[in-house]
């Protein structure tokens, strides 16, 4: 089949899905486009690299401008949510005035680029940073929170799920080789462990979503919806096991099993229990990623006992810190001068394209290295506060509380040998929007799904009139 007309039936495809899934009783804003596009970008590939079929390693000093055509997208959807921001003013002021870690991990961040050595490529990807919090914060201020949470991984779902089959299986961009001639599939995005971090965070939307409907038989249109969310949901897993990213799908699995384990009698009945559960999960999860590397764990996940050289990444790094109090400068690491140390370092014990690296694999290691120790205890800050609001919410909203937990367990967990905390990664992402979204809840910002009407009660039948 041509690609053209493949693209062409997957969009009728997508339309008719985009119909199944409508729910005519939500009240969403318009305004949550915005954030649903920038999802859509940060979770497939730059608007300049649909353009271009060759596929050539990027390098950090390559990297260093950017394409003024990305950066003019960002920049008009940044200025329309802080648009729509302003309009909801009150809601905004009330949410930052609840996420004081949050504010002040990137005010920090701000106060780096200072440091930077180079200063306006930190500003600018600071401002992203930005973005990131206000599509966050356009979603938690909707009129309809839940909805839009709902909404959120719906659309980009079906933005990305089916385009990524067709990518696959119809073009040669849903495929890359890197120079030793290994197949990886990237699907609608660059690299495999990009598109495997999209699936991962999108289809655990998709599995609250679909459990939800399959729970509350009372949902308005639940059957056709739950058709639908049962189509991604299937698409979802089917992309995530192509895409052979072993973190992702791990950390997938250990986030569907908190969320349905919050279900769980033994955790209903004692509330408490939730942040062990929380704890546990972490613990296990992020001892099996990070130990077991040189026993019968690593090799489960498809790695040797170096996690496909990670160790030797992360030994390498640490000496070329020159301030480790402060760090390089926010995302300046990889365009500092310290980055050729540690190429040498690599080259000298045999690593191949070395000039190639621009992340540590390691979201700690990268604060580390960009923000140094203060900005290591902010950002342990705002883990902690989120995980703890979490457990909070699960008082007030079992469902809601689950999947605001699985997203910053699983993120924790996912950043121990991939970089889960740079900007525009899906990963930070979402934990900034469980890390927000539970504070929302403990402070009463973050409303429940509105209650059905009920026809008010007549005092008692009428009298007739005397006559």
């Amino acid at each position: 089949m041509p690609a053209i007309l493949a693209i062409l039936l997957c969009a009728v495809a997508v339309g008719y899905l985009f119909r199944l899934d409508r729910d005519k009783s939500a009240r969403n804003s318009a305004g949550l486009w915005v954030p649903v596009i920038w999802l859509t970008l940060v979770g497939s590939r730059p608007v300049t690299s649909w353009f271009v079929t060759s596929t050539t390693f990027s390098t950090p000093a390559s990297d260093l401008d950017g394409s003024p055509v990305d950066a003019a997208v960002y920049a008009v959807l940044l200025l329309i949510g802080v648009v729509i921001l302003a309009v909801r003013g009150k809601k905004t002021g009330s949410y930052l005035a609840v996420i004081t870690p949050v504010v002040a991990y990137f005010v920090y961040c701000l106060i780096s680029v200072s440091w930077s050595p180079v200063l306006v490529p930190s500003l600018k990807r600071w401002i992203k940073d930005v973005g990131d919090v206000v599509m966050v914060l356009i979603i938690v201020t909707d009129i309809q929170p839940l909805g839009a949470l709902r909404q959120i991984y719906s659309r980009v779902a079906l933005i990305l799920f089916p385009l990524s089959i067709v990518l696959i299986r119809y073009t040669t961009l849903g495929r890359a080789w890197d120079n030793d001639g290994n197949l990886s599939i990237v699907g609608v995005t660059t690299n495999k462990n990009m598109f495997g971090l999209i699936l991962f965070v999108i289809t655990l939307g998709v599995l609250w979503n679909f459990r939800r409907l399959f729970v509350n038989k009372g949902e308005p249109d639940r059957k056709r919806r739950l058709v639908a969310q049962g189509i991604l949901l299937v698409l979802g897993l089917f992309l995530l096991r192509m895409a052979h990213s072993s973190t992702s799908l791990a950390c997938f699995f250990l986030g569907a099993g908190l969320m349905f384990a919050t279900h769980l009698r033994a955790i209903r009945s004692r509330p408490s229990r939730v942040y062990m559960l929380g704890f546990a999960v972490f613990a296990l999860g992020g001892l099996a990623i990070a130990f077991g590397g040189a026993g019968d764990v690593a090799n489960s996940l498809g790695r040797d006992a170096s996690f496909s050289g990670r160790t030797t990444i992360w030994s390498a790094l640490i000496p070329t810190v020159s301030n480790p109090m402060i760090g390089t400068g926010f995302d300046s690491y990889w365009n500092s001068p310290n980055v050729q140390m540690f190429q040498d370092t690599l080259n000298l014990s045999g690593w191949y394209h070395a000039e190639g690296l621009n992340e540590a694999h390691n979201g700690y290691l990268e604060v580390y290295l960009n923000l140094g120790w203060i900005g290591i205890c902010l950002l342990t800050t705002i883990l902690i506060t989120g995980y703890t609001n979490a457990c909070k919410a699960y008082k007030r909203d079992r469902e809601l509380a689950g999947l605001l937990l699985a997203y910053i367990i699983t993120g924790m967990i996912y950043s121990i040998t991939e970089a889960g905390f740079r900007t525009l990664g899906a990963s930070w992402i979402f934990i900034l929007l469980a890390v927000v979204s539970a504070s929302g809840v403990n402070a009463g910002l973050f409303p429940s799904e509105t209650a059905k009407q009920r026809v008010p009660r007549r005092a008692g039948p009428s009298l007739a009139p005397a006559h």
